[in-house]
């Protein structure tokens, strides 16, 4: 992705704070037309000394996983908080508006997993991540049942190959961010986000005022 300097991250573990935060990925593949197929999918993501996998799983049904087969190599997006920012967050009026958003791209290298235990283990990852209450139910099923799950899915393995991550908070005008900060912090979720975004990348801020 066009990455200028200002709005590389400077550490991974700002990338796999967006990752695991915002885990629904665009995984992009080349299909046999030769255009880009995209499936929308959790991924867990699994730290292993320097290396860095990404795992999931999509229904046998979607041909995706038969893309990755024959062309192992693909990208992964994540999209982190993202927002609108007007131009009234400058002091002057010769400005224009802009959007603020943090991304994850991921170049990956794909191995498929057909095999009951690999994918018995990826489903209880993700259930790990998102639902961890749920453990307990899903061992409970009937095993014919868990089978018969196991059976409609493909499970794979992502090795990341290259990481970017853009942080794009208009860090190269530092005019802007004492009210750019204002109007996030009054506003939804995602402008919230990006507010904290803010303070943890040490944008030269006001201390809050704390109550008497």
């Amino acid at each position: 992705m066009y990455l200028p300097p200002q709005f590389k991250a400077k550490e991974r573990s700002q990338a796999l704070d967006i990752m695991r935060a915002h885990p629904l990925a665009s995984l992009i593949s080349v299909d046999d037309a030769g255009l880009p197929f995209i499936s929308h999918l959790p991924l867990h993501v699994e730290e292993r000394g320097d290396a860095l996998v990404l795992f999931g799983h999509c229904a046998k049904a979607n041909p995706h996983w038969h893309y990755l087969h024959a062309r192992p190599q693909a990208v992964v997006t994540f999209m982190g908080p993202q927002a609108y920012m007007s131009p009234q967050v400058y002091p002057d009026l010769v400005r224009v508006p802009t959007w603020n958003y943090l991304a994850v791209h991921c170049t990956v290298q794909a191995t498929l997993r057909d095999d009951a235990q690999a994918k018995d283990q990826l489903l209880k990852q993700l259930i790990g991540d998102h639902d961890p209450t749920y453990v307990a139910q899903w061992r409970a099923l009937a095993p014919d049942y868990q089978q018969k799950m196991l059976s409609v899915i493909t499970a794979f393995e992502l090795q990341v190959l290259d990481l970017q991550c853009k942080v794009k908070l208009n860090q190269h005008r530092p005019e802007s961010h004492v009210r750019m900060h204002e109007i996030y912090a009054a506003g939804n979720a995602q402008e919230r986000a990006l507010a904290d975004w803010m303070v943890r990348l040490g944008f030269n801020l006001p201390a809050p005022v704390l109550p008497a």
